[in-house]
């Protein structure tokens, strides 16, 4: 999770917010190269004491400053592309999760062990026990497995809602009607923490999505006892 005076992006734990860190650096590089070739342009027109009247006709620059931005976006359009196509593909995913957002909380629906549903509602400040982070924690944490592609099934029950899990690289928009889908694949376990990113009403900021990431081993033995 994100802690005070954080500069960077959340630590990934999937190999697509690993791919979007990447691009991230990527695409910062290009502009600092940018601005700094604009500030050092500028700066030499403002304190240079020279004129030249071959500036006002120089058709080789001109062509120069006219290819050189189309191809700075074409090396950031192609990686763009490829993390988003790499975003929609669903690889046979082993464990596919319902998510329904409601003002304001989350119900969730394990598909694949007998339907069970459960509602996620935000800890208020008088349950929360030593270590529980205000506004994040809820009583219900949905539990899954590492190391296996997992399948989620997002849409709301009333206004727009936005399922998102920033270190994971998720953000999944719920629309009443509308049955939206993502995948992910965690490579670490931990406990993990989003919200939702629509604004949809007047508890909007009160809508935590805890995600427990434990070994398949255990969560399968889980998923036994709870069957």
């Amino acid at each position: 999770m994100a802690h005070a005076a954080q500069v960077g992006l959340q630590d990934a734990t999937s190999p697509i917010m690993e791919e979007l860190i990447t691009f991230h650096d990527h695409a910062l590089m290009i502009i600092f190269l940018i601005c700094f070739l604009v500030l050092y342009a500028l700066f030499l027109t403002l304190t240079t004491k020279l004129t030249n009247t071959n500036i006002s006709d120089a058709q080789e620059m001109e062509t120069v400053w006219t290819i050189l931005p189309a191809i700075i976006l074409v090396l950031i359009a192609l990686p763009s592309l490829r993390i988003l196509y790499m975003t929609d593909e669903v690889n046979d995913p082993s464990l596919t999760i319902k998510s329904i957002g409601h003002q304001w909380y989350w119900t969730y629906e394990y598909t694949d062990y007998g339907g069970l549903i459960f509602n996620s509602y935000m800890l208020p400040p008088l349950f929360l026990e030593p270590g529980d982070l205000r506004l994040l924690d809820v009583d219900n944490r949905v539990v899954l497995p590492i190391e296996a592609p997992i399948r989620m099934m997002i849409t709301s029950q009333d206004v727009l809602h936005s399922w998102a899990v920033p270190t994971l690289g998720l953000k999944t928009d719920a629309i009443p009607g509308r049955l939206n889908q993502t995948t992910f694949t965690a490579t670490r376990p931990g406990v993990y923490y989003g919200q939702c990113s629509e604004i949809c009403g007047a508890n909007h900021s009160f809508m935590p999505i805890v995600l427990e990431l434990i070994p398949l081993k255990i969560f399968e033995m889980g998923a036994v006892f709870t069957l």
